[in-house]
């Protein structure tokens, strides 16, 4: 089975899921994938986006029902958590549009919303909202990838494009950690 034939048979599961527990890679490769035409753009950006919706209500829920889990209590003992905490509190609605986007946060925030008192309901529409504008967003940059990488490279086979899609998101994943750990206050002596 060729990967062409993979990816028009279960890449929009594949975005989904990686949305979901991944994040901004399966997103930025759907957009890649859209532009070689295997996949329309509307579908790959709306399993992100759904993918993305989805794995954040599931950490909302672990938050708010499954506290006392294991990994639930093991998330929430992440130095991350006294970051998310003060954002929460100082900005809810801000925090919770924009949480996704903070590198580092994705997974302990909504854990964390759900602990709190804010309402499921109002959690469920700013998630969708955020969803919608980040899956739109990533997957739009990978298109743009796309074809910014066919422009300068001609038309590539498909597993090449795709390694170098993955490249680049392997690069500016490696960056945006640097820059976070860069960002860290010391707390060595002075």
């Amino acid at each position: 089975m060729s990967i062409e034939l993979l990816i028009e048979n279960y890449g929009l599961l594949a975005i989904f899921l990686g949305a979901a527990f991944e994040g901004e890679t399966a997103a930025f490769l759907g957009g890649v994938i859209a532009h070689r035409g295997l996949l329309t753009y509307w579908s790959a950006a709306l399993a992100a986006t759904a993918g993305s919706f989805a794995g954040d209500q599931m950490w909302f829920f672990a938050g708010r029902y499954a506290a006392q889990w294991g990994f639930v209590r093991r998330l929430m003992e992440k130095p991350a958590l006294a970051r998310v905490t003060h954002l929460l509190e100082s900005y809810p609605t801000g925090f919770i549009l924009a949480f996704r986007f903070l590198v580092g946060l994705r997974t302990i925030s909504p854990v964390v919303i759900g602990t709190t008192r804010i309402p499921t309901g109002k959690f469920v529409v700013l998630n969708a909202v955020a969803a919608l504008i980040w899956g739109q967003l990533f997957t739009a940059l990978g298109y743009l990838f796309g074809h910014g990488i066919q422009q300068t490279l001609g038309h590539l086979p498909l597993h090449r494009h795709l390694l170098i899609a993955v490249g680049a998101a392997a690069v500016v994943a490696a960056a945006a950690l640097a820059f976070r750990k860069m960002m860290k206050p010391s707390t060595g002596p002075s």
